[in-house]
């Protein structure tokens, strides 16, 4: 994994910073591949003429000030052929001539970073688009814990990219010392980029309240879950600080490692798996909070598990108090659901850790992955548990991560 210093000149390995011989070959290959030997010693790098195309960095085609291709809605490059290919040992760069007469050159520095090679492409992911995740259970947690100052991360770029690494890695992540201020949770947000506003508001408070509109505002045991599974677009990390923690024994945070438990259901279950993975569930919030109590019906139809593109773990929905009567499948459906339901609960109780914050810590995690909750407490006339809490999109920590990863990335 990268460190947080910038790391442009390492974007893909320092394997990439070696420099070309003489002995560089070039040749096209049934108009359909261009392939360019850097050395003799090296490994051939294979593009599709049509990507190469396509990716024309002369200033007819791109525009260098906005980063952007200029595209032609007309026609793609499908169909443009290279008439030649030559290799320019001086620039070190590519030069192809198409048959149309436009001409192309490509810095080998370039064409590595973008080498279509298995490794180069899965080094990308890990190291640009984002980190992998490390994933944990029960006898991992103390590992897999990472705190850091709340003054170091408002101050020092270095620790704010290390925690927010820690957030995209292990999960979640424990700020200690943090002033006595209802601002804090605020401010962490914004050091990042933008707060996420909801139904509840920018900025809301996690406290016992009369009348309660939400069951987080109670003193009862709060069962594990992931919040706002009724969102299409989930709030990406929470970010909760705790003010006044409880003087009596409960108030404690639980917390399972929602991708582990998913990871064990397709390795031990892969039955229940796919029925977690396929069937959608309705989970929904209707209520009045937020600015000057306005009311809202909050409904997404989404299933416990969500995947990406490539087949990865992106998304645990799980809230018991958000999961929606109305179950809008069909009926030979449910009964299998509910077994896959309840195995998985069980792996999360199994899962589970516990720990209680103190006034000036900040607990932040990943909403898309862990499952927390909380063990009962007891308010009393001088003590009241006050915790303040905000939200911030994943899209944003990603960016913001890079920005301090890769300070001179051009594209």
């Amino acid at each position: 994994m990268l460190s947080c210093r910038p790391l442009i000149g390492q974007l893909l390995g320092r394997q990439f910073q070696r420099h070309a011989s003489r002995s560089a070959a070039v040749k096209l290959l049934d108009q359909r591949y261009v392939e360019l030997t850097p050395s003799s010693d090296a490994r051939p790098l294979k593009f599709p003429s049509v990507w190469l195309r396509d990716n024309c960095q002369c200033s007819e085609c791109f525009h260098g000030a906005t980063r952007a291709r200029k595209s032609h809605w007309e026609r793609g490059p499908l169909h443009a052929k290279a008439q030649a290919v030559s290799y320019d040992e001086q620039r070190q760069q590519l030069v192809i001539n198409w048959q149309d007469a436009h001409n192309s050159s490509y810095d080998l520095e370039w064409l590595r970073q973008r080498d279509f090679s298995a490794e180069a492409r899965q080094r990308y992911l890990n190291d640009v688009y984002r980190p992998s995740a490390q994933l944990w259970g029960k006898t991992q947690f103390g590992e897999v814990t990472r705190e850091f100052r709340y003054g170091d991360v408002i101050a020092q770029d270095a620790v704010l990219c290390a925690w927010l690494e820690a957030l995209a890695v292990q999960g979640f992540a424990l700020l200690r010392e943090a002033p006595d201020d209802v601002q804090v949770a605020r401010r962490l947000a914004e050091r990042i980029g933008y707060i996420k506003r909801t139904t509840y508001g920018d900025v809301f408070e996690v406290k016992s309240k009369p009348n309660a509109g939400n069951y987080a505002y109670l003193m009862t045991p709060l069962p594990m879950h992931t919040d706002m599974p009724y969102y299409e677009y989930k709030a990406g990390i929470n970010i909760l600080h705790t003010l006044v923690q409880s003087d009596s024994p409960g108030g404690a945070n639980t917390m399972t490692d929602g991708f582990f438990v998913a990871q064990r259901m397709r390795e031990e279950h892969p039955k229940y798996f796919e029925l977690l993975r396929s069937v959608p569930v309705n989970w929904y919030d209707i209520g009045h909070d937020g600015d000057a109590g306005k009311p809202f019906h909050s409904l997404w139809r989404a299933p416990v598990i969500c995947l990406d593109v490539d087949g990865q773990v992106v998304r645990i929905n799980q809230n018991a108090t958000k999961r929606d009567s109305r179950f809008t499948v069909p009926l030979e459906q449910v009964v299998e659901w509910y077994e896959a339901y309840d195995k998985f609960l069980q792996l999360v109780h199994d899962e589970s850790v516990q720990f209680k914050t103190r006034g000036g810590d900040v607990f932040v995690f990943n909403n898309l992955r862990m499952l927390h909750g909380r063990t009962a407490y007891e308010d009393s006339p001088k003590n009241k548990r006050h915790l303040v809490g905000a939200y911030v999109d994943w899209d944003i920590i990603y960016s913001k991560l890079r920005t301090l990863k890769f300070p001179n990335a051009k594209d």
